[in-house]
Parts: C-alpha cells; structure tokens; sequence
C-alpha cells in the first residue's frame, strides 16, 4: 500500500470521527437553567422532565427575592426559569426583565384556582404563573416553650424572649422581618410611613440581642435539632419538620400575618423560551403539581391536584388556613422608592 493510500485512508477515518463528534454534539440534551429557591422542588420531578423531554435542567439557588431583582437588574443572564414572589413579579415586571408568557403553550393554566388568577401583582397573569403559596408566622417546638407563641409579642418583646435567649430565629429578609414588626406595631406590612419605619426597625434591634440567628433556609433544621425553640419562617418547613417531630409546631399570630405565593416566571433575557414554557406547563398538571405538595407540604393553588393531595395536607389548618385566619392576612407589595427606607432599616439591624 503506497504511502499516498496510507494518507488519504487515515484522512478519511478522522474526517468520520470529526463527523461523529458533530452528531454527538447535535444530539447533547438541551440544557433548561432555573433560579429557584432551596429543596423546593421533588427532585423526581426533575427526572420525570427530562426523560420526557431530553433535556437536563440545571438548578442554582436564589436566597432572596431582592438577590433575584438585583442579578437581573445587573444584567445577569443564563436563566431560563425564575421563582419570584409576587411582590418581585411586579417589581421585575416593571423594570422590564421579564418575557410575556404565552397561555396558549401553557394549556394546564386552565387548573389554576380563579384565587389565584389575575393578582394584584400580575393582572392577566402576562409575567407569571403561580406555583405554591403559603403563609409567614412562628414556628416552634412545643416541648421546649413553656407557653405556645400567640402574637408577634412572643416573637419580640425581650421579657419574653429572656428565657429563650440565643435559641430564636428570624428569616434572613428584610421585607419578612421588617413586615413581622409592622405587624406587631398594629400597622401594614407595607407601610412607607418612615415613622412606623423606623419603629419597627427599633423593634428588631431590641429583639437582636435575643437571636441565635437570621435565617431563610435552615432554621427548620436547627428546630429538628434543638438549638433553636422558636423560629420566624414559611409554614411548609414547619409542616415538614412536623413529619420528624410531632414536637414542631405553626401558628399564625393572633394579629396576622402574610399571605404570598411563589411564581414560575421567564426572564426576558432566557434563550429557551419554548422549553421554559413547557416545564411550566409540566409543572402544573395536577399529578405533578400534586407530587410537589405531597414533598413540599406548600399548600397548591392548583385546583385539579387536589384529587390527588394527601388528605392529611389539606385538612390541615396550619398548611390550608380556615376563612377566618386569611382574613387576617396580607400580601406583600412592591413599595416603589419606599423600598429604600426598607433597605436602610434593614442595613441598620444587621449592621449592629
């Protein structure tokens, strides 16, 4: 074989392996990019997605509606799937970041509760689907309490946080803290008054010496543990931390609290619009929107999945609220240049 042959054989072998390498390349799984909050999803649902779509969804955490904003107002791309709560929905909505949703690829919306539907923060639902909701109050282990929290006053007044010194949390938020205190004031949560602004921020410091910790994502934890007694936080981790000790305990203070509902939203900048639409979709079939609330023990504002929810969830006060609690409830609002006072009172506690 002359060396010509030998040459053009070898030639036409790595022109075959470039051309394999292409189609390997050409059949690599599209890649779905979400920006959600912490072990907020069933992690099977990830699964059953891309098994049936081939694709691989990709997941980084978000720990605050205000880290969210601010990533997408510095420019921040490569998401595809977004989880803002209603507040944020609106904030985002204004400022331009989010893409127009198409209800048309998104069939399923039809289980959407009319309760849910058209909300202050998202009239026609344009920028966002709702995906759970929930409530804000004080979690607890009964054991460990001599008395069981009542009012926002178990939560700050120091005589009575005395004995729980260093084993009380806060969520780690300046709207949720901030809101807590107003309540506990008598005023809104989204009060702009800088007055009531600034009670309530004279609030937190007085109850500061008396926390072990600000803390969104593992305060649940430390209750299970027993290093905190009392904790500030979102009713489905006191729901699920209730599965391990029949100890942990919710309550939604006697004076109220807040109602929201995290969203399944696409930013503007996402370069997978057609298949963000379709794991929205996806999640809202009520099999699957099911199977998340069953994980999550977040009450659904999907109507069909309720055929398919432990009855144990939704017979439970503390997850699916009586007429008379919602009633007590607020929904937290984008208060436009206000939020500067909130950022600086929030600042402020941190700080000292």
């Amino acid at each position: 074989m002359t060396f010509t042959r030998i040459f053009s054989l070898m030639a036409l072998a790595l022109l075959s392996l470039v051309g394999l390498g292409a189609c390997e390349m050409k059949q690599a799984p599209q890649e779905l990019h979400l920006f959600i909050w912490a072990n907020y999803i069933d992690p099977e649902v990830y699964k059953l997605f891309e098994r049936e779509f081939g694709t691989k969804v990709i997941e980084e955490n978000v720990d605050s509606n205000e880290t969210l904003i601010l990533k997408l107002q510095a420019g921040v791309t490569g998401y595809d799937i977004i989880m803002p709560s209603d507040y944020a929905v609106e904030r985002l909505a204004r400022l331009g970041l989010l893409a127009q949703l198409d209800l048309n690829k998104i069939p399923n919306f039809t289980y959407i509760s009319p309760k849910f539907r058209n909300l202050y923060y998202d009239p026609q639902n344009r920028y966002s689907v709702p995906y759970l909701w929930g409530t804000t109050g004080i979690g607890y282990n009964a054991q460990k309490v001599e008395i069981p929290p009542i009012s926002w006053a178990d939560l700050f007044e120091p005589a009575r946080l005395e004995h729980y010194r260093g084993r009380v949390s806060m969520l780690d938020d300046p709207r949720e803290a901030i809101g807590a205190a107003l309540k506990y004031l008598g005023y809104s949560v989204n009060s702009t008054d800088p007055q009531q602004l600034e009670a309530a921020k004279n609030v937190l410091l007085a109850q500061k010496p008396y926390l072990a910790r600000y803390d969104s994502e593992t305060y649940d934890d430390f209750l299970l543990t027993g290093d905190l007694v009392m904790a500030h936080g979102w009713s489905g981790e006191f729901a699920r931390a209730y599965l391990e000790n029949s100890n942990i305990r919710y309550v939604i203070p006697r004076e109220g609290g807040v109602i929201w509902a995290d969203n399944l939203a696409i930013p503007k900048s996402s370069k997978n619009q057609e298949l963000a639409h379709k794991f929205i979709d996806f999640l809202l079939r009520p099999q699957i929107n099911a199977r998340i609330v069953n994980f999550l023990r977040y009450p659904s504002p999907n109507d069909a999945a309720k055929a398919y929810i432990l009855p144990e969830i939704l017979n439970d006060p503390s997850i699916y609220p009586p007429a008379e609690i919602m009633e007590k409830l607020e929904w937290i609002r984008d208060v436009s240049e206000a939020v500067e006072l909130y950022e600086r009172a929030w600042e402020e506690v941190k700080s000292r």
